[in-house]
């Protein structure tokens, strides 16, 4: 997600006027900032081309996914349901506020599969948390469904996907929350970063505050704000937010040209019989990131993830990722931490150390998905349509 790919004079422009005013965090310092409020002015961009009221930023997508479960009251002994294809970030932030992580099966969205999802539920679950994976979303339809059937709350993990949307609302602002990252290899990078975005005023207010000590951001500085509650620091620095000020502003020049050139890609594999396609719940909302596509056989995708590399292709053969796919997250399944969990959620994790994913592992083991650069020539763009469906025609 290659937002970093153009960085330039625009970035450097926001940069240079925070290190001319010396004045690096968010907050105070009102005066020798000389009205330089690159955080408050990026929360107001992102608000504005999200349409959605209330933006707080934050440390990174990890620290928004954990300020917005606690903001939701989410703690110990609840149960969060999630997908078996994510980030690891998406199980740090549950345990993070003492919560449990219920994984469930993806479909050939490579997002939840909503029956797997209500399949899950139980007296002690409280949130459904999507992840929006590869720049593409979830059934929100189906999942909205069941989280108003069962009185749950609906998180959006929403990290990969800035920008892309789900017929016509933005992703991240159709649950109760969302969460972005910005970090360097999103859509938009403030190098390291974070958002989460609600219609909620009260849950913003609780963010807001969570996500800076408990400060409440009310007193005539901050030596004389009150703490209503504890809270952490996840705040994001003005150089930061400086970064993704500018990043932002280019977003529909990011998503024209991701687009127009995985339909050059899609378009040229789509003429092998083999080959399927990811499918998308709402197409023209992908933020075309990544094409996703399925060979018929797990061997002949892993082969065809090598030939592509071979070929210099870019190839993410997520079955055998370290990151991203449960069934090589031993530290995970083992429960391997440096502290350790409360009784309750100890217990509730020692199902991972024999669970197993069939549904999951049929679909992620024939998956490949290939990055969309923002600085190819129409011309490399052609030759590595060309070199793309080569490689997989050679396995086939």
């Amino acid at each position: 997600m290659p937002g970093y790919e153009l960085f330039g004079a625009e970035e450097r422009k926001e940069v240079n006027e925070v290190l001319e005013t010396g004045i690096y965090m968010r907050y105070g310092f009102d005066g020798p900032r000389k009205g330089i409020w690159k955080a408050k002015e990026l929360e107001q961009a992102i608000s504005s081309k999200l349409n959605v009221p209330y933006t707080q930023l934050t440390s990174s997508g990890t620290t928004a996914l954990t300020t917005a479960l606690a903001a939701l009251g989410v703690g110990a002994g609840d149960e969060v349901i999630m997908p078996t294809f994510t980030f690891v970030a998406s199980f740090e932030s549950i345990f993070s506020v003492g919560a449990t992580p219920v994984l469930v099966d993806v479909d050939d969205t490579l997002t939840l599969d909503p029956r797997a999802v209500e399949a899950a539920i139980t007296p002690r679950t409280r949130v459904i948390m999507p992840v929006h994976m590869c720049g593409a979303m979830a059934d929100l339809d189906a999942l909205q469904a069941i989280c108003e059937k069962h009185n749950l709350v609906l998180l959006e993990d929403a990290c990969q996907s800035f920008g892309a949307s789900y017929k016509g609302r933005a992703l991240g602002t159709i649950g109760h929350a969302g969460a972005f990252s910005f970090d360097f290899v999103k859509t938009v990078t403030c190098a390291e970063g974070g958002a989460v975005v609600t219609h909620d005023k009260d849950l913003y207010i609780k963010c807001d505050g969570y996500s800076d000590h408990g400060h409440d951001h009310l007193g005539a500085d901050r030596g004389a704000d009150l703490h209503p509650y504890m809270g952490y620091n996840f705040r994001i620095s003005e150089l930061h937010a400086a970064v993704g000020l500018a990043q932002v502003r280019k977003l529909d020049k990011f998503l024209a040209i991701q687009r127009s050139t995985k339909k050059i890609f899609k378009d040229a594999l789509a003429a092998i019989p083999e080959v399927t396609f990811r499918r998308l719940p709402d197409e023209a909302g992908d933020s075309a990131t990544f094409l996703g596509f399925f060979l018929p056989e797990e061997n002949q995708a892993r082969a065809a993830a090598a030939a592509m590399k071979a070929a210099g292709l870019a190839a993410f053969y997520w079955f055998d990722n370290n990151w991203h796919y449960i069934r090589n997250w031993e530290h995970f399944k083992q429960s391997t931490t440096l502290n350790h969990f409360a009784p309750g959620l100890q217990q509730a994790m020692e199902v991972y150390k024999i669970k197993q994913f069939p549904v999951s592992d049929a679909i992620m083991s024939r998956c490949i998905c290939t990055p969309i650069s923002l600085v190819w020539s129409g011309q490399e763009i052609q030759e590595r349509a060309a070199k793309l469906v080569k490689a997989v025609k050679s396995v086939l």
